[in-house]
């Protein structure tokens, strides 16, 4: 455990991976009543954690950025009402919700995830001394909520430290977090406490460099496409070819959620129907 400022303490979970980082972070605030920000893994030994380093407090809520496996499954080990924007479909955009098998993805999705309370985009809640605003950020998953709270936002897996964030259709939408990163860098936050890695203490500046490097990827993909890839496996090849074969699962999962974007905006298209097996085109109508 380590106390980043007053009322606030952090518990790295035990679950590092090519994914997670470090591990997830799961967030105390405040000291007589306790709110709990992403209870994490299903993981005894994090949960014991967590019950020690509450000790004797009441705890007064806990919140979840959003129904991933390595957020969510604790939420239901303390007696609080635990307070999400929704259960692990909510937030999809008529578009994802309607790309059914022919997306694939759902890695590491908390299926089972129901909050006692619905959060709605800009709600605020006190809970015993603190006061949290939830902020709907869609893009690594539909229902992913950041928690403003004194100046500072956390920022679960929307923009994280350490690392780029994954996106995988149909939880995950390139569009969505494209729009979400501008109005987070509109919330001018003193510093992101993400999900993973350590705090990000220029938010403007890592925010700027996740829409660049994004932008960076789209641009690749592209080129990719005018040289003549036309499957999601042969754009990886090409703009992924620094990146080590293992993770090369993971890079066409983003791949594909740029390639949907693109499709979207009529910068490609998709033979003979959009999804992970089609095959895309530069579209120059």
């Amino acid at each position: 455990m380590r106390e980043l400022e007053p009322d606030l303490r952090v518990i790295l979970a035990p679950n590092p991976s090519p994914m997670t980082g470090p591990g997830t972070n799961t967030y105390l605030l405040g000291q007589r009543e306790i709110v709990i920000i992403d209870p994490g893994p299903e993981d005894a030994r994090h949960l014991a954690a967590i019950r020690a380093a509450i000790g004797g407090a009441d705890v007064a809520g806990v919140l979840v950025t959003h129904a991933h496996l390595d957020h969510s499954p604790l939420a239901r080990a303390f007696d609080a009402p635990v307070h999400a924007f929704g259960d692990a479909r909510a937030g999809r955009s008529a578009r994802m919700a309607g790309l059914g098998e022919a997306a694939g993805g759902g890695e590491g999705v908390d299926a089972a995830f129901r909050p006692d309370h619905w959060l709605g985009d800009g709600e605020e809640l006190v809970l015993g001394d603190e006061r949290i605003r939830a902020i709907w950020t869609p893009g690594h998953f539909g229902n992913h909520l950041c928690f403003a709270w004194r100046g500072a936002v956390f920022s679960g897996d929307h923009v994280m430290g350490w690392s780029s964030t994954f996106v995988s259709p149909p939880d995950g939408d390139i569009g969505a977090y494209m729009r979400a990163l501008d109005r987070l860098e509109g919330e001018g936050a003193r510093v992101l406490y993400a999900g993973h890695g350590d705090p990000v203490t220029e938010p403007g500046a890592r925010i700027a460099a996740l829409r660049a490097h994004r932008l960076g990827r789209e641009a690749a993909i592209l080129q990719a496409l005018a040289d003549g890839a036309r499957s999601v496996a042969e754009i990886v090849a090409v703009v992924y070819a620094d990146v080590p074969v293992a993770m090369h699962g993971a890079a066409a999962r983003n791949v594909f959620a740029h390639l949907i974007d693109l499709e979207g905006r009529g910068r490609v298209v998709a033979r003979p129907a959009l999804g992970v097996d089609a095959r895309y085109e530069l579209c120059f109508t």
